[in-house]
């Protein structure tokens, strides 16, 4: 019954999907750490949890891109669907720019 907050979808998407779970995303150690909450994406500057039992107490999903149990290997582009049904384009390359995040899609129902 342990359900994890959010689905991979396809070679690079993250569907976010439960609101009181926040996801925290780590791509490599030079890159920032994003935050997505329920209607957005931003960077997060705090203490990244170590293990899950740390991030389950902070209400926190760490997802890791590389591990084995994600995508398995760095990506330089990422797509995260928000629980408002917009969809943000992540590109690493562009990171330190207003270009870094932006809405890829956006839902109107």
């Amino acid at each position: 019954m342990n359900e994890t907050p959010y689905l991979l979808s396809g070679r690079n998407t993250i569907i976010h999907k439960q609101r009181k779970v926040d996801l925290l995303i780590v791509n490599s150690r030079q890159d920032p750490v994003l935050m997505v909450i329920h209607n957005g994406i931003e960077e997060y500057n705090g203490k990244v949890p170590e293990n899950k039992l740390e991030a389950k107490r902070m209400d926190v999903a760490k997802v890791d891109i590389a591990s084995s149990e994600n995508f398995g290997d760095y990506r330089s582009l990422l797509f995260v669907q928000t629980l408002n049904n917009k969809e943000y384009k992540i590109d690493y390359s562009k990171k330190g720019t207003d270009y870094f995040i932006t809405i890829h899609q956006e839902s109107t129902f």
